[in-house]
């Protein structure tokens, strides 16, 4: 999801991503699209974004784009993937011109075992989020809490509520000075709701 290694600040050293199988991309900015192309040569994984960044990807020689819409679901090997809307901006950088990349989106994976992951992508909180969970019901969620580029805890704990998931990780924080958001703010905000903050460590591998 929204690979960016290479010049990335918070990225582990000596960290070595050893295979992908399908990797996708919730929108153009450097800081989600960077790793894509040279990824996606590498591994020759089946690619997913919105139509018109595929397009982009595509002219860089990414051979398996899989494009779609929002609203629209395909399986990815043993996963189906749902793109879903986002409130966020999509140009993308193609040396000194920004390129019309779509729309930002976000996506829901469903797995082979019922449960189902949403992945925001970059967003503030909007009250379609209540759709998803009546939808998907979603179980765990990756939400933006970092502020200034996306929602906050504050608006990250209205989300939440409405997705109901039982565990949220929170991302889009740390990496830069400006991205004040963190874990610990979420968590009190959402204290007793039945969601847990699960605040990861960078490098290290979780089981659920």
């Amino acid at each position: 999801m929204d690979p960016w290694t290479d010049g990335n600040p918070a990225y582990p050293k000596g960290y070595e991503i050893r295979r992908v199988d399908t990797l996708c991309v919730t929108h153009g900015h450097q800081d989600h699209i960077h790793d894509a192309v040279p990824l996606a040569l590498k591994f020759n994984p089946e690619v997913v974004a919105i139509y018109e960044t595929c397009l982009w990807l595509g002219s860089k020689g990414v051979e398996k784009t899989r494009p779609m819409n929002k609203g629209g679901s395909q399986k990815c090997g043993d996963v189906t993937i749902t793109m879903t809307h986002a409130v966020h901006s999509c140009g993308i950088l193609d040396g000194d011109q920004i390129i019309y990349g779509g729309e930002a989106c976000g996506y829901v994976l469903g797995l082979p075992d019922g449960r189902s992951i949403y992945f925001s992508g970059d967003t503030n909180v909007f009250t379609d989020m209540q759709l998803i969970e009546e939808l998907y019901k979603p179980e765990l969620a990756f939400i933006p809490i970092g502020d200034l580029f996306t929602m906050s805890p504050r608006e990250a704990a209205v989300a939440c509520r409405m997705l109901k998931a039982k565990k949220v990780v929170p991302m889009h924080f740390g990496t830069f000075p400006p991205l004040t958001g963190r874990p610990d703010d979420l968590a009190k905000r959402i204290a007793g709701s039945g969601t847990d903050v699960w605040a990861l460590e960078i490098g290290k591998a979780v089981e659920w």
